[in-house]
């Protein structure tokens, strides 16, 4: 009886250590529309080791081990007055608010005495960021625990001169 005890404490202990390499980020946001509306969304991130699923959005994918990054397009619009990110919405909208484990990304207009693109500032993790394009990337990469980096592409950080 001792043996077997000890066998399902090992067992347990072992699946225990197994699951800690997994991770649930849901990803809960809120976007701004052109109009002033707010509204809640969830686009988040998880996966399961040991069924092989990772979870983007609401959706789960069987793969044979955890991808290494996900991207994510935001798209401005001609007249640079609002943007479109196809996983949040499926419109334009004005700007957002998303909180994705322990990072918090936010698009949002305000004006300068110096024209930025769109008016818009980008802020990841309180580092504000300006758009220098009209098509920007943010890509997050994965480890087993979780976010290992989000990294921002078409933009160019804010050193304080646009006041």
């Amino acid at each position: 009886m001792k043996y077997i005890t000890k066998l399902v404490y090992l067992l347990t202990l072992f699946s225990t250590g197994h699951a800690w390499a997994d991770f649930d980020l849901p990803g809960k946001g809120q976007l701004v529309y052109p109009t002033g509306i707010e509204k809640d969304f969830n686009f988040g991130f998880g996966w399961q080791s040991d069924t092989q699923k990772f979870r983007i959005g609401e959706r789960s994918y069987d793969m044979a081990q955890l991808p290494e990054s996900y991207s994510i397009a935001i798209t401005l619009s001609k007249d640079d007055s609002k943007v479109w990110v196809q996983e949040f919405n499926p419109g334009f909208i004005e700007g957002f608010s998303w909180q994705l484990g322990e990072h918090k990304l936010e698009l949002f207009k305000k004006q300068f005495m110096s024209p930025v693109k769109g008016d818009y500032v980008l802020r990841l993790d309180d580092i504000d960021y300006f758009l220098v394009r009209n098509n920007l990337s943010v890509t997050i990469k994965f480890t087993e625990q979780g976010i290992e980096d989000i990294k921002l592409d078409g933009v160019t950080k804010n050193m304080g001169t646009k006041q």
